[in-house]
């Protein structure tokens, strides 16, 4: 399975992914990497994705363990970079 494909498959509550896609409008690759991968992202969208889908996943499971560090905030910031990044790798795949 690709990445993307990958992506698709996610299921997520619909309040996150509305919160997601709309924090997609805006947008800013190198504002919203740097919360994740610091000053140095990687440069490919193919391998920011797929760090991206590994930090989700992480989100994931501790909001589906209920534990104290889940935080919504950063789960839906890694689903907006998600978001982004697969419609610049999308484009690029033009």
């Amino acid at each position: 399975m690709d990445i993307l494909q990958k992506m698709n498959h996610l299921k997520r509550p619909p309040i996150l992914v509305r919160a997601a896609k709309e924090g997609a409008l805006r947008y800013q690759r190198r504002a919203h990497l740097k919360r994740f991968f610091g000053e140095t992202p990687p440069t490919q969208s193919k391998d920011v994705l797929g760090q991206l889908l590994r930090l989700e996943d992480q989100s994931n499971d501790q909001r589906l363990a209920e534990t104290a560090d889940y935080s919504v905030t950063r789960h839906v910031d890694i689903l907006i970079a998600l978001i982004g990044e697969a419609q610049i790798f999308r484009a690029s795949q033009s």
